[in-house]
């Protein structure tokens, strides 16, 4: 015996598409001002790109062997921490991670005075042999990533040293580049790039700035 189906219900809940990430959002300036702000990467692309720089990585480097990633202050440590989580799911091999301080060493202390310490610098004890990827969230002129270069080599001379960067925007003043690159941006010099992170700041976003103006 057929049963008779039965009737649907008036107002049947119906699949709704997925909501898009925005295109903007409100943030703080370098003078704490809210601005509006252009998003460049919404937090499913930062994933994405954490990820394929992860793949590059294990390619370039025999499966990360004898690889140590370091964050720079700030944004740079959370973004190591999450390719090292990627290479271990990926390759199964737990890679150290550790964070570098390199205040000390900018090329404008003399000019600005020293500057506040960012946080313990965090090492393994030995870098001899080790290739290190200095990881940070953007690649702009160049001057922090030479900063931090010489306050690595204050630490130790391991066998070669990459980079790698969530963003390179361009505007290099120093003959520096990074080997591993999240997303190229061209930007002007009026414009800023933040890079937010879950671990810091709440959210995932990469933003993009027009100082006196909306992105």
């Amino acid at each position: 015996m057929v049963m008779p189906r039965a009737p649907r219900a008036n107002g049947a809940a119906k699949h709704s598409p997925p909501t898009p990430p925005p295109r903007f959002l409100e943030v703080r300036d370098k003078q704490g001002n809210l601005r509006r702000a252009r998003v460049i990467l919404n937090p499913d692309e930062m994933r994405r790109a954490i990820a394929r720089i992860a793949h590059e990585i294990l390619e370039r480097t025999d499966g990360a062997r004898d690889v140590v990633l370091v964050g720079l202050y700030a944004e740079g440590i959370p973004i190591a921490a999450r390719l090292a989580a990627h290479m271990r799911a990926f390759e199964g091999r737990d890679v150290p991670v550790g964070r570098l301080d390199f205040s000390a060493f900018r090329d404008d202390v003399r000019d600005k005075g020293p500057f506040p310490t960012l946080g313990p610098t965090e090492l393994p004890e030995s870098l001899a042999g080790m290739t290190v990827i200095l990881v940070d969230d953007v690649l702009y002129t160049g001057r922090s990533l030479r900063a931090a270069l010489d306050a690595l080599f204050a630490q130790g001379r391991p066998a070669r040293v990459q980079a790698a960067v969530l963003v390179d925007r361009g505007h290099r003043e120093l003959p520096l580049r990074a080997d591993y690159v999240g997303k190229n941006l061209p930007t002007s010099s009026d414009e800023w790039v933040q890079v937010q992170v879950q671990e810091l700041h709440g959210q995932d976003a990469v933003v993009l700035v027009r100082e006196g103006g909306e992105a």
